[in-house]
């Protein structure tokens, strides 16, 4: 299944600082409250990590800010993410910015900026890209019977 209605820059930028606002603050707020730190901690960080993989995969690919936004995350065949996948997109992907100080993404944001399907380095490594269809409607089947 080819690319179909890849989102761009700005909206994936504006649900990143959506999802930093409404769900970074309260968990930064949770972490405050069981750890006794406003600092980045174990908290924070394992609450930051699940959010990122278990959300996606049962919200048809949203987060709370992709969903703001009116954007989702898909895999290349247009089938769901699964655990495997967002673990893929989001701490391998994670690591890489990580080992790359930063570099990797200045090069995400050209990537999404210049490719035509929009996929950033994340993207790339875990087989998905960034879309503005909404998830397909599954067909009904028969609510029960009438005489």
């Amino acid at each position: 299944m080819a690319v179909t209605n890849p989102a761009g820059f700005w909206k994936r930028f504006a649900a990143s600082l959506l999802d930093g606002i409404v769900v970074g603050g309260p968990i930064t707020l949770a972490g405050y409250l069981a750890t006794g730190t406003a600092e980045a901690n174990w908290f924070t960080s394992l609450v930051n990590v699940l959010y990122a993989l278990v959300v996606p995969v049962v919200w048809h690919g949203y987060t709370v800010g992709k969903r703001i936004v009116g954007i989702r995350i898909v895999r290349l065949n247009g089938a769901p993410v699964g655990i495997g996948t967002m673990f893929l997109r989001s701490v391998v992907g994670g690591l890489v910015y990580f080992v790359t100080l930063g570099a990797g993404l200045i090069v995400s944001a050209i990537l999404v900026a210049a490719r035509e399907d929009k996929r950033s380095l994340h993207d790339l490594i875990a087989g998905t890209y960034v879309t503005t269809d909404p998830p397909a409607v599954q067909a009904a089947g028969p609510v029960g019977i009438s005489s």
